[in-house]
């Protein structure tokens, strides 16, 4: 994640203690404690064109019942993992979800929720404020019927709305997602003024990623200089809303060019304030697939980041999450943890490496089919990463 609100206005949130860290803890402790994304289930009351997990609106067969959650969440509890993010599908569909939510929070977990938001009634939202959560992320693809295409199902819009609402009106932290493709990124400016008029506190921008139904949507990202006007958009509209008082969280995510874009843009316009965003760069590392973030999907198995569900590096009903985790013989693992020598191409030379990490490494399997290749999403050319001088 790039936080565009820390980097060109110093606001600070809550995740901050996690992103950057002023002296980088050893190999061994920073691995061992990373922000779980648990997809505790594959059934959904949507259908979006992009999702990573193909969700589909039936529960798989295998899916962790209530005792092996509980299991799960326990191991996670002990292992010292900080945040577990309650992902999907849908997970308001899962019958125990409040209960498992709530022995998460028993046990001591920072807990999150990330939904459709379709599902949330005032007494959801009640429900959800009651057990302790510290932020529900709400998925909006666009605006209106824009938003209802890319979801696969009319009124998703007016029904998240409507879920924003009933959390905003409980005082929760709600973050609003959004996945940039080429039908809706023009759109951006009008999610913007949502953000605005609704009182949301925070808004993700994810690039897309090549995994899932979203691997079939390749054709369907923007180019190159689309995301360039996207990431200047971004920060334009960030530093007005600071610039008015209003300090919004506002963060893109899956693509770490936008950190070393930042960090060109403000070498032109403000020296000082360049070398301040070189420093929290350098702090967050770039990207953390199987470093600071894991995901464990429905039915137990462990995987390097949420999009990688086509890799499985063990399963936490066969062995606990931290042994898994920890597990130094794991290839594709080690791989990602000391990833500046195996990395080909572009990335391998980019001066930049250090506070990148090579990007989103899913995307350049889909892509080339080497998970070491250069990352097709950056956009920065070779004289800006320092090649061909």
């Amino acid at each position: 994640m790039i936080s565009i609100s820390r980097l060109l206005c110093d606001t600070t949130s809550p995740g901050d203690s996690l992103r950057y860290r002023e002296k980088p803890l050893n190999q061994t402790q920073e691995l061992s404690r990373p922000v779980v994304v648990w997809n505790c289930t594959r059934q959904c009351n949507l259908s979006c064109v992009h999702c990573y997990a193909s969700a589909g609106t039936h529960k798989s067969p295998g899916e962790m019942d209530t005792a092996a959650g509980k299991t799960f969440i326990h191991d996670l509890a002990e292992f010292g993992v900080p945040v577990v993010l309650f992902s999907g599908g849908e997970p308001l569909l899962r019958k125990d979800f409040f209960e498992l939510a709530d022995y998460a929070r028993r046990q001591g977990l920072r807990i999150a929720l990330s939904t459709n938001g379709t599902l949330i009634t005032k007494g959801v939202a009640e429900h959800i404020k009651d057990i302790g959560f510290a932020e529900v992320g709400i998925s909006l693809d666009g605006i209106g019927p824009n938003n209802d295409y890319l979801r696969g199902q009319k009124g998703a819009y007016q029904a998240a709305l409507n879920g924003i609402r009933n959390c905003v009106t409980l005082g929760l932290r709600v973050s609003l997602r959004l996945t940039i493709t080429r039908f809706n990124y023009l759109e951006i400016p009008a999610i913007l003024r949502l953000t605005e008029d609704e009182g949301i506190d925070r808004v993700c921008f994810y690039h897309l990623a090549y995994s899932g139904r979203g691997s079939s949507l390749q054709k369907e990202d923007i180019d190159h200089s689309q995301t360039r006007s996207v990431v200047d958009l971004i920060c334009e509209r960030t530093l007005d809303m600071y610039q008015r008082g209003l300090h919004k969280e506002i963060l893109t995510v899956g693509n770490h060019a936008d950190g070393v874009y930042l960090y060109l843009r403000a070498q032109k316009q403000d020296p000082q304030r360049a070398s301040k965003i070189l420093g929290l760069l350098k702090m967050n590392g770039g990207n953390n697939s199987g470093i600071r973030i894991g995901s464990v999907d429905d039915q137990g198995n462990v995987h390097p980041d949420q999009f990688w569900w086509h890799y499985r590096l063990g399963n936490v009903q066969e062995r606990k999450f931290g042994d898994i985790w920890a597990d130094t013989s794991e290839p594709l693992l080690q791989g990602l943890r000391n990833r500046k020598k195996l990395l080909r191409g572009r990335c391998a030379g980019c001066q930049y490496l250090d506070v990148c990490n090579g990007n989103l490494r899913v995307r350049a399997e889909a892509v080339f089919g080497d998970v070491w290749a250069d990352d097709p999403a950056c956009y920065l050319s070779d004289e800006e990463i320092g090649l061909g001088k």
